[in-house]
């Protein structure tokens, strides 16, 4: 909570005129989702500034991009939370709602915060978790009381019983996506597959 409000107080110079969320960011979407997104935090100078999660930073830009082009958005980029964005069959969230320093939360932030991402899961009901990296994956398998914990991997996936199926992802950070482990062809099959597993005849593929 103090990183958070201390990002919005000293801000990035780019946005030193923009006014800071600085507070805890809340999924969105559609709210007959067949499709939840799951991610592992809103970024300092992106969610934490917008008040949207992935809206506004490089991660959002590759996520939002992946889901025009497989059909779940209406267009590929979110740069501030009333530009016109709108998912479709999907929702996004993340496992913590605060900006961590370093982008590292503790296990304890986690916790203290799934409480919000059960709650979106329980009135949407989707039929498939993407989980945007381990981090993700992990509070998915807490969050649907699933032990032992599956491996994770890209496009990995485990179906609770009696609930969705987890898709694995790596999480689209410049980390992944500057190095080549992600590349825009994997993230697209990643929800190719949840539209399919979801079997969501709306989701058609953008050329």
């Amino acid at each position: 909570m103090e990183w958070r409000e201390q990002v919005a107080r000293e801000k990035r110079a780019a946005f030193a005129d923009e006014d800071y969320w600085g507070r805890p960011v809340p999924g969105f979407g559609d709210p007959e989702a067949s499709v939840y997104v799951l991610g592992l935090a809103p970024a300092a100078h992106g969610g934490n500034r917008t008040g949207r999660v992935f809206t506004g930073d490089r991660s959002g830009d590759w996520l939002f991009g992946a889901m025009y082009r497989t059909g779940f958005a209406n267009q590929p980029h979110s740069v501030r939370a009333d530009d016109g964005l709108e998912l479709r069959g999907a929702f996004v969230g993340a496992a913590v709602r605060c900006a961590p320093p370093a982008n590292k939360p503790l296990p304890v932030e986690r916790d203290n915060c799934l409480p919000y991402a059960a709650e979106e899961l329980r009135l949407i009901g989707p039929a498939v978790v993407v989980c945007l990296g381990k981090f993700a994956w992990d509070a998915a398998c807490v969050l649907h009381s699933v032990r032992p914990r599956p491996a994770f991997g890209h496009l990995a996936e485990f179906e609770v019983p009696e609930g969705p199926v987890l898709l694995g992802s790596f999480h689209p950070s410049q980390q992944n996506t500057f190095t080549g482990r992600l590349t825009e062809p994997m993230l697209d099959a990643v929800f190719t597959r949840a539209a399919r597993i979801a079997g969501d005849g709306v989701m058609v593929p953008r050329r």
